[in-house]
């Protein structure tokens, strides 16, 4: 996972994520990874329009962000 978030962080490949709040909640986001550290990372959240940090350990689920082809 961590390797993921640093190949976002250097190449600016927007990911989806699936995230744990430390009250319970579970959402479902699409990132932009900012920076990484050892045990949080900062990115902008399009679903908040502003930049977050989040623990790594509260992350669910993580992966590139899947680009859906129109049909013709």
């Amino acid at each position: 996972m961590k390797g993921l978030l640093l190949k976002s962080a250097s190449t600016g490949e927007n990911l989806e994520m699936i995230y744990l709040s430390n009250k319970g909640e579970i959402t479902q986001r699409i990132i932009k990874v900012e920076k990484v550290g050892e045990e949080s990372f900062k990115e902008y959240c399009y679903k908040r329009r502003q930049s977050r940090t989040f623990k790594l350990s509260n992350v669910l689920s993580i992966a590139p962000l899947k680009h859906h082809k129109r049909g013709a």
